[in-house]
C-alpha cells in the first residue's frame, strides 16, 4: 500500500472525520489500537472451514487455538455453556438461528422496525419477512414495550419463535416477560443483543443468558469490538454428524450445522483473532466503568435535550441510546441528519412509535454515546453537546448559528484525540505488521 496514495488519503480523510466530529450513531463505536492489528493480522491469510479439531484443511492447528479462545472467553464473558464465533456478521447471525430452528414458512413473532425492531425480526423485504411468516408486535402510545400486545399476538398466531431485542428502544428489556410469553404458547425465545451486549458485559443491563433460548450479538457496537458476530446458548454440541430434532437441548447442534455447512464457509480468522482480543478487553475491570459511563452519557444528554425542549420517544433511555422525535420543532429526520453532519454531530434519521413519515424521511433521528464515551466523554461534555445538537436543530436555515456549533464540536473534539500517533498519509502504517 505504500505507493496506493489514493486510498491513503481517503483513509487519512476518514480518519480526520472520524477525529473531528462526534460519532453519535449507536451502533457505532471505536475499536482499540490492540483490536486493528489484530483486525489486519496474518489471520486473514489462512483458510479453516469446520470448527476447531473439526476442519476441511490442513494447516489449522493456531487458528483452532485462535477461534477457540474467542470461544472460551465468550462463555466466561456472557455465561453460556456455548458460543459460536463464526458468523460473518449480525444478519447472517440472526439467518443461522432461523435455518436452524425453523422451516419457510413457520410463524415468527418480531418487533417492528418502525417501532426498533431489527430488519431480520420480521420486515417484509427482508429474508425474515419473505421466508416465513412474521407478524410484528409495535409499542404503546409513550413507546414502551406492550406485552399485553405481544401476548395477544403469540396466543393468536402461536409462532415458532419469538424475538426480543432492538436497535431504538431507549429501555431496559424484561427478558423474563418474554419467555413466560413463549413458554405459553411452546415458542423458541431468541434475544437479538447486539446493540447492548457491552452493557450486558459490564452489569449496565440485565442479561438473558439462562432466560432466552439462544442470544445473537455483534461484536461491534457497546462490545467495541471488530465487525462480526457470535451465537450463544446453553448446552453442549451432542453429535457433529447424526441428525438430532429441534428441541432446545440440541441448540448448539443446530446452531453450529446451521452456520456450517448451512450456510457459510470459511470463517474470517483475522476477525475471530480481533473478537479473542475485544472479549479479554470486555473482561477487565475497567469495562464495567466504561459500561456504566455510556448510560450515564446517555442519560445526560438525555436531560440536556430535553431541558432544551426536544422530545424523545419514552421520555428518556435506560441504555445507550435515544429517539428524537422532532415533530414539535417542525424538523423532519433526513434534514436534522444532514445539517447535523455539516456541523460535525454524526447521527441518524429514525422513525419514532407511530410516525406519518416515511421511513426514508422519518419524524426523528437515534442518538448514542458509546463511541464518545471510548473517547473519554463524561457527563459535562454531554451537557454541552445536548445544547449544540438543539441549537442546531432550531436554527437549521441559519449558517452563522452553524457555523459557530461547528467551531465549538472542532474544539471539543480536540480535547479527546482520536487513535493518537496514527496517520495514514506516510508509508508502512503500525497496524500493519
Amino acid at each position: 500500500m505504500d505507493n496506493d496514495t489514493q486510498l491513503f488519503q481517503l483513509l487519512q480523510k476518514e480518519l480526520e472525520r472520524s477525529q473531528r466530529g462526534l460519532e453519535m450513531i449507536p451502533s457505532e463505536n471505536f475499536v482499540s489500537m490492540e483490536v486493528l492489528r489484530a483486525l489486519g493480522s496474518i489471520g486473514t491469510n489462512k483458510y479453516s472451514e469446520g470448527y476447531p479439531g473439526r476442519r476441511y484443511y490442513g494447516g489449522c492447528q493456531y487458528v483452532d487455538q485462535i477461534e477457540q479462545l474467542a470461544i472460551d472467553r465468550a462463555k466466561q464473558l456472557f455465561g453460556v455453556d456455548h458460543a459460536n464465533v463464526q458468523p460473518y456478521s449480525g444478519s447472517p447471525a440472526n439467518l443461522a438461528v432461523y435455518f436452524a430452528l425453523l422451516n419457510p414458512g413457520d410463524t415468527v413473532l418480531g418487533a417492528n422496525l418502525a417501532f426498533g425492531g431489527h430488519m431480520t425480526h420480521g420486515l417484509k423485504v427482508n429474508f425474515s419477512g419473505s421466508l416465513y411468516n412474521a407478524i410484528n408486535y409495535t409499542a404503546d402510545k409513550n413507546g414502551y414495550l406492550d406485552f399485553n400486545e405481544i401476548k395477544s399476538l403469540a396466543v393468536k398466531h402461536k409462532p415458532k419463535m419469538i424475538i426480543a431485542g432492538f436497535t431504538a428502544y431507549p429501555r431496559i428489556i424484561d427478558w423474563q416477560k418474554f419467555k413466560e410469553i413463549a413458554d405459553a404458547v411452546g415458542a423458541f425465545f431468541m434475544a437479538d443483543i447486539a446493540h447492548i451486549a457491552g452493557l450486558i458485559i459490564g452489569g449496565a443491563h440485565p442479561s438473558p443468558a439462562g432466560i432466552a433460548d439462544v442470544l445473537t450479538t455483534t461484536t461491534h457496537k457497546t462490545l467495541r469490538g471488530p465487525r462480526g458476530a457470535m451465537i450463544l446458548s446453553h448446552g453442549t454440541v451432542s453429535s457433529p454428524t447424526k441428525k438430532v430434532e429441534r428441541t432446545k437441548e440440541n441448540i448448539p447442534t443446530l446452531i453450529d450445522r446451521a452456520i456450517i455447512p448451512g450456510l457459510q464457509g470459511g470463517p474470517h480468522n483475522h476477525t475471530t483473532a480481533a473478537i479473542a482480543v475485544a472479549l479479554y478487553e470486555a473482561s477487565q475491570p475497567a469495562f464495567k466503568d466504561y459500561a456504566r459511563q455510556i448510560v450515564l452519557n446517555a442519560k445526560t444528554l438525555a436531560d440536556s435535550l430535553m431541558n432544551e425542549g426536544l422530545d424523545l420517544v419514552t421520555a428518556g433511555t435506560d441504555n445507550h441510546l435515544m429517539v428524537v422525535d422532532l415533530t414539535n420543532i417542525g424538523v423532519a429526520g433526513k434534514e436534522a441528519e444532514k445539517t447535523l453532519d455539516e456541523v460535525g454531530i454524526t447521527c441518524n434519521k429514525n422513525t419514532v412509535p407511530f410516525d406519518t413519515r416515511s421511513p426514508f424521511d422519518p419524524s426523528g433521528i437515534r442518538l448514542g454515546t458509546p463511541a464518545l464515551t471510548s473517547r473519554g466523554f463524561k457527563e459535562k461534555d454531554m451537557k454541552i453537546i445536548g445544547r449544540l445538537i438543539a441549537k442546531t436543530l432550531k436554527n437549521i436555515t441559519d449558517d452563522k448559528v452553524k457555523n459557530e456549533v461547528k467551531k465549538t464540536v472542532r474544539e471539543l473534539t480536540d480535547q479527546f484525540p482520536l487513535y493518537p500517533g496514527l496517520q495514514y498519509d506516510r508509508p508502512a502504517p503500525e497496524i500493519y505488521l
